[in-house]
């Protein structure tokens, strides 16, 4: 990318780079920035031949339209002892644009089915300014909770998650916006009684956070290309509670006290991965400073240069981040299988 070193406002429309218009009712008309995958491919292709993985949609909260779309590799686990890990998957988009349905990432949680392998579960949540935060975090901590009602077998499970997914090992997974989620639905699930489901990973690709004071990569990268300050600064005023600045702990729990602080301590095992050339990365930094510092465990990879989003628009990246993501879901996964046995010899 060129060099985009400049302190100077920048005199770029926030609303026409998102390609969205603010209604007189302080609803948004979304031009979409990426084609939708409907349902209907899947079920037009038959053999699905054109994708790598099958998926479904399946209604989460009618009410809140809300539903989830699973992904998984066509062919089954050979045994119950083989079973595949659970990704719960949150797409970014500044929590005002995208879909699960959007193509980029319909097509990565496809691939990330068959290439971990790994069941994916992606979730359509309510967007902002129509539902301002915390209604994103409110249905992630609602899927995570409708997955133990799935594996409880209330009501039922459904049949590919019975036959596929091995419960003890799940994970959160998201990027921008997405990683945001992460952070804050596994804070919000420290106070829930999961079980039998146990959330033993948290991905965050690119973390969405920031704050009222700017920092030096915000400065640096003020007239960045995908992420100008004020795109930054329109998505944070749209999605935020009403009269809440920067500093909320939605965009800012790095300077968390209190009760918000412990709790941070408790999370389980972290990837949370950057680029050099992102606006938002000295925040992602200060993220893994501060989760370090209350003893969580975090895998930290932080690559040169690059733009927030790259795997978007990069292959090659895209391929690294795949990487990323299986390695450390592979040694998340080998220390389960390694306190089961302990546990078993003990007996």
């Amino acid at each position: 990318m060129e060099d985009q070193s400049s302190t100077s406002a920048p005199s770029i429309d926030p609303f026409k780079l998102l390609k969205i218009v603010q209604n007189p009712d302080g609803s948004l008309t979304r031009q979409s920035l990426f084609p939708s995958v409907s349902i209907t491919e899947e079920e037009s292709t038959g053999s699905n031949a054109s994708q790598l993985a099958f998926f479904k949609d399946i209604p989460l909260n009618p009410q809140n339209k809300t539903f989830i779309r699973l992904y998984r590799p066509p062919t089954p686990p050979p045994n119950t002892n083989h079973r595949l890990p659970l990704l719960i998957h949150f797409h970014g988009g500044g929590f005002i644009v995208f879909s699960a349905t959007s193509r980029p990432f319909h097509d990565a949680c496809s691939v990330k089915a068959v290439k971990l392998p790994a069941v994916v579960l992606s979730l359509e949540y309510r967007l902002a300014p129509e539902y301002r935060l915390p209604a994103a975090y409110d249905d992630a901590v609602e899927t995570i909770m409708w997955v133990r009602d799935q594996a409880m077998d209330v009501n039922g499970c459904d049949p590919w998650l019975k036959e596929y997914v091995d419960f003890s090992k799940c994970f959160l997974i998201g990027s921008s916006a997405g990683g945001n989620m992460v952070f804050h639905a596994a804070l919000r699930a420290l106070d829930i009684d999961t079980s039998p489901v146990k959330i033993i990973g948290l991905i965050m690709n690119q973390p969405y956070f920031s704050g009222v004071e700017r920092t030096e990569s915000e400065k640096r990268f003020v007239n960045d290309r995908i992420l100008p300050l004020p795109a930054n600064d329109l998505m944070w005023s749209l999605a935020l509670p009403e009269g809440a600045d920067r500093d909320h702990e939605f965009c800012n729990p790095m300077t968390a006290h209190g009760f918000l602080k412990e709790k941070m301590g408790r999370l389980t095992r972290c990837l949370v991965t950057g680029h050099g050339g992102d606006p938002l990365i000295d925040k992602q930094r200060e993220l893994v400073k501060v989760l370090e510092a209350r003893g969580v465990d975090v895998v930290a990879e932080f690559a040169e240069g690059g733009c927030h989003g790259i795997e978007i628009f990069d292959p090659l990246k895209a391929e690294a981040l795949l990487k990323s993501i299986k390695e450390f879901v592979d040694t998340c996964c080998r220390c389960v299988n390694y306190e089961s046995a302990a546990a078993k010899s003990t007996l």
